[in-house]
């Protein structure tokens, strides 16, 4: 991904709610699944990493960015965000 496809993405971020919140429970595998649908509906989320987090945020984002097979597009603080084009046909993607 180049650095003008990344700085479009987290412009597109900026405006997005947190999708999911990522605390002392880490990485559970409803959570992977859940998070993977949320990026099939929408291909690019944002997620909140707790103060009570294990890890810190940027290795979270790698290792959830591996496990959905997704491109981690920025860390910003506490705040992950994730992007992976989707499958669906039916679907107004974002575009570079």
């Amino acid at each position: 991904m180049t650095s003008k496809q990344r700085s479009h993405l987290k412009s597109i971020a900026a405006t997005i709610q947190p999708v999911a919140q990522l605390g002392k429970g880490g990485m559970s595998e409803n959570l992977v699944r859940s998070l993977s649908d949320a990026l099939e509906a929408r291909e690019l989320i944002k997620i909140n990493v707790l103060t009570n987090a294990e890890e810190d945020a940027q290795s979270l984002g790698a290792e959830l960015a591996a496990a959905l097979r997704a491109e981690c597009v920025a860390v910003i603080g506490r705040k992950v965000i994730l992007y992976r084009r989707s499958s669906r046909k039916d679907f107004k993607h974002i575009e570079f």
